[in-house]
């Protein structure tokens, strides 16, 4: 049996065929036993007893048997009335012996061959009412042709019940299945609350991630694949010319330029891999981030002197962090080299930090031309421009503000930019 629908099925219908025996035996070993007389089976039982009782004591032995045999009537069982030794008063059989051994309160039913004796003694301990079942006969004596309308009804619910909790995950067989066929779009999209539909919310999680990783990984390598071939092919040239040019030191010279841009854009993608490593491999130690952009913007004083540009820090009050000193590093490098290279001449860059007991903000803003507005999203993909020949020009291969999305968001920030009319503010916020 193959089929989890089968065995779910199966399983509930066992359940509630074994619950109902359960039932039904334990109501026979209760049935006799004086302390549970108020249980529905004993009160009954008593009651027959009584009626036996009141039969012999009116109406003698004819009285009795009558009664006995209209108490026996429409069921397999045979009713027997004894005084306290056994001696049955409606027709003299010696049951001492039954008698015997259900004395002195009842207790479990007895075996008897093929038979099974139930014994109820009087109150007041002068008779005693048995009753004698049939072993196969013995469900019999319990059910009832209505209770096969109330076992249908049980395994119609079993059957729902099963359905119910097997629907979802053939759905989700076929959604894994078309997933693994490549079809990357299919989602389950289920709309229950269990833990069935969260587990089928985690599949359309999982899928819309790998989906995106797939588009990503493709898109990163026809990005790479443009950039690389144009420093190639100047690298190409500038190897022809120093083979066969006069001016051979400038061919050389020309030669380690494209070199030195190839190396750097090998760092960059490099870099781009590091931050998507496993979390269990980033450190994570407390940082003082006012203290790390004293750093950066010490470090980043130079490459501003070259393009006569001016930086500012504004960090009034100290602030702590969580995370990977290094990553953090990058990231706010990355944006604030990214705002010296579109700042005009004589500008200047601000670093702002700010903190509230809930996150911390950290802001470099310059007064260069800005982004348009519908591409501002777009800044932080990787090798995305918005000029078409920014990296000529300006520098970057595209990747700087991708690789300060990536930190940022491994430290579950945010990264967003705005325009300030003029210039271009970019924000990192960090809970804490």
């Amino acid at each position: 049996m193959r089929s989890l629908f089968a065995k779910i099925l199966v399983w509930f219908i066992l359940t509630t065929v074994l619950t109902g025996a359960a039932f039904f035996v334990t109501n026979a070993f209760l049935v006799s036993q004086p302390r549970h007389r108020q249980f529905p089976m004993g009160q009954l039982l008593r009651v027959q007893a009584r009626e036996a009782r009141h039969a012999w004591e009116t109406g003698g032995r004819e009285a009795l048997a009558a009664a006995l045999t209209r108490l026996a009537e429409g069921a397999p069982v045979r009713c027997f009335f004894t005084d306290a030794a056994g001696h049955d008063l409606a027709t003299g059989q010696d049951l001492s012996g039954l008698v015997r051994d259900l004395s002195p309160d009842g207790g479990r039913p007895l075996m008897r061959g093929e038979s099974m004796i139930l014994g109820r003694r009087s109150d007041d301990g002068r008779y005693w009412f048995l009753i004698e079942v049939p072993r196969r006969r013995f469900f019999g004596w319990f059910l009832h042709p209505a209770h096969l309308w109330i076992l249908g009804v049980g395994v119609f619910l079993c059957y729902l019940l099963a359905r119910y909790l097997t629907a979802p995950l053939r759905q989700l067989q076929r959604a894994v299945e078309a997933f693994g066929q490549g079809n990357l779009s299919v989602r389950v999209r289920s709309r229950r609350r269990d833990e069935l539909g969260e587990l089928a919310r985690n599949f359309d999680n999982m899928a819309e991630r790998i989906q995106n990783l797939i588009a990503a990984e493709k898109q990163l390598l026809a990005d790479i694949s443009h950039e690389l071939r144009s420093p190639l092919a100047r690298l190409s040239l500038a190897a022809e010319l120093a083979r066969t040019g006069e001016d051979r030191a400038a061919a050389i010279d020309r030669i380690q330029r494209e070199a030195d841009r190839l190396n750097e854009l090998v760092g960059e993608l490099l870099q781009v891999s590091r931050v998507e490593v496993d979390p269990a491999t980033r450190r994570a130690e407390p940082v003082r981030v006012d203290e790390l952009l004293a750093e950066i913007v010490e470090d980043a004083a130079m490459e501003a002197d070259v393009r006569r540009v001016r930086i500012r820090l504004s960090a009034p009050q100290p602030a702590t962090l969580t995370g990977d000193r290094e990553l953090l590093r990058r990231a706010v490098e990355n944006v604030l080299r990214n705002a010296i290279r579109h700042s005009p001449v004589e500008a200047e860059v601000l670093v702002e930090l700010s903190v509230n007991p809930a996150r911390v903000l950290i802001a470099v803003q310059d007064h260069g031309p800005g982004v348009p507005e519908g591409l501002l999203d777009r800044i932080f993909d990787p090798f995305y421009r918005v000029e078409v020949d920014r990296g000529r020009s300006s520098g970057g291969a595209g990747l700087g503000l991708a690789i300060a999305r990536r930190a940022v968001e491994l430290h579950h920030g945010v990264i967003r930019a705005r325009n300030t009319h003029p210039g271009l503010r970019v924000e990192m916020e960090f809970l804490l």
